[in-house]
């Protein structure tokens, strides 16, 4: 159980305070909530901010668990710059892949939450603590950090192909997960980048 560390900490009360501030301030969610290219109501900033908001209180209480139990650890291995450059590139890319395939698809409801950063974070640590025993919730289970990784990495392309649990954005989570191995792979000099 670790600590929460200085950058997770900040990040996990910037998301609390601007998802309450956005259930209250009437208008505020949709400004902020990033919305589909064609929707009209997309806005430039919206690739950042809708990480900052969640839908109702189990999406942020799920989120903010999930920040401190592989966030926590990923920060105090990588430090804070590595660390928020890493979750800056897992939620650009998760927005990225969420507004192709809403393009693609030709759908309009806007993605709230920090669900890609959060699996570009369980990619992380799969791929630092690889044999690390996880503990799941629901059901009770112990697996092996890589295996939990995969068997998730698996069930979202799944579901997003499928078209399983209306109103989750899988592909979002797939986009998140891609960014943070991309990050890692130019961090290590590996393709598709050259050596550093």
């Amino acid at each position: 159980m670790p600590h929460i560390p200085p950058y997770t900490k900040g990040l996990m009360l910037a998301c609390v305070a601007l998802s309450c501030i956005a259930w209250l301030v009437p208008g505020l969610f949709g400004v902020l909530a990033l919305w589909p290219l064609a929707s009209g109501h997309f806005l430039p900033w919206q690739v950042l901010s809708y990480a900052f908001l969640h839908g109702d209180v189990f999406h942020l209480f799920f989120n903010m668990f999930g920040l401190w139990m592989f966030g926590s650890e990923i920060e105090q291995l990588w430090g804070q710059k590595r660390y928020a450059r890493f979750l800056l590139a897992s939620v650009l890319t998760a927005a990225l892949v969420q507004l192709g395939f809403t393009a693609l698809m030709g759908t309009f409801y806007p993605t709230v939450g920090i669900s890609g950063g959060l699996f570009g974070l369980l990619l992380a640590f799969g791929m630092m603590f690889p044999h690390r025993t996880v503990m799941l919730i629901i059901p009770p289970v112990p697996l092996k950090a890589k295996t939990l990784v995969i068997g998730y990495g698996a069930l979202e392309l799944f579901l997003g192909v499928t078209g399983s649990q209306e109103g989750v954005a899988h592909f979002a989570h797939l986009g998140g997960m891609l960014g943070g191995f991309l990050m890692i792979r130019y961090w290590r000099g590996q393709p598709p980048f050259g050596r550093r």
